[in-house]
């Protein structure tokens, strides 16, 4: 069974960092390519950064750029956003997707995991 479980949110301050970890299980992690998304109520789904299967290829939304950093561990079947600097306007629900193609667009194939809230104090 495909698995995607989110974990390290949390409430933080204002330019505090934060560590999310995406750990997979039920398929080969290391053939896909992985996205950070974070959505807010009533906006759409925002991509925040992409991975590539073997960490060559990274990409990242301007507004995580200098301050998020995506990483995978195919060993460890789990993926990392590394995030410094928090704002206010960072608080999201995070989700992590595994999909076929590395791609810098959003789309909804893949798998999703279920979340993890992020909320940045001012």
């Amino acid at each position: 069974q495909v698995h995607l479980v989110e974990s390290g949110g949390g409430l933080v301050p204002f330019g505090g960092s934060l560590k999310l970890s995406c750990a997979a299980s039920g398929f080969t992690f290391s053939n896909l390519a992985v996205k950070w998304y974070r959505q807010t109520p009533g906006k759409e789904r925002e991509l925040v950064a992409s991975i590539s299967r073997d960490s060559g290829d990274q990409y990242y939304a301007d507004s995580a750029l200098g301050r998020f950093t995506i990483s995978r561990d195919n060993a460890k079947n789990t993926a990392y956003l590394q995030m410094n600097s928090l704002q206010p306007e960072d608080t999201a629900v995070y989700y992590c997707n595994a999909g076929t193609y590395y791609s810098i667009t959003p789309d909804d194939s893949g798998y999703w995991g279920q979340g993890t809230q992020v909320t940045v104090s001012s």
